[in-house]
């Protein structure tokens, strides 16, 4: 992935700084925030949102969350206990 194109969404120290309204800057913001996650690792939601606490400054980690989940990139188990990165090859 070239971060040219979603740095202009990014800070200084690369933090998400708003969260975009045309969908392909949304799909180029959720493919950078799932580049913090490590495939193979599990993930509490807790540990979750503390990662994207960790990656954003617009404060809705719950909605970042949801997005990386929905459009793919987390998975979770079905009781949402666990979460992992999904090895996407689009």
């Amino acid at each position: 992935m070239s971060a040219q194109p979603v740095n202009r969404f990014l800070d200084a120290d690369g933090q998400v700084r708003q969260w975009p309204t045309k969908h392909t800057d949304k799909e180029l913001v959720l493919e950078y925030l799932a580049t913090k996650f490590e495939v193979g690792k599990s993930y509490s939601e807790r540990e979750v949102n503390d990662v994207l606490k960790a990656w954003h400054t617009f404060q809705d980690w719950p909605l970042l969350r949801r997005e990386l989940y929905d459009r793919g990139y987390l998975n979770r188990n079905p009781d949402g206990s666990n979460y992992h990165r999904v090895n996407r090859s689009d």
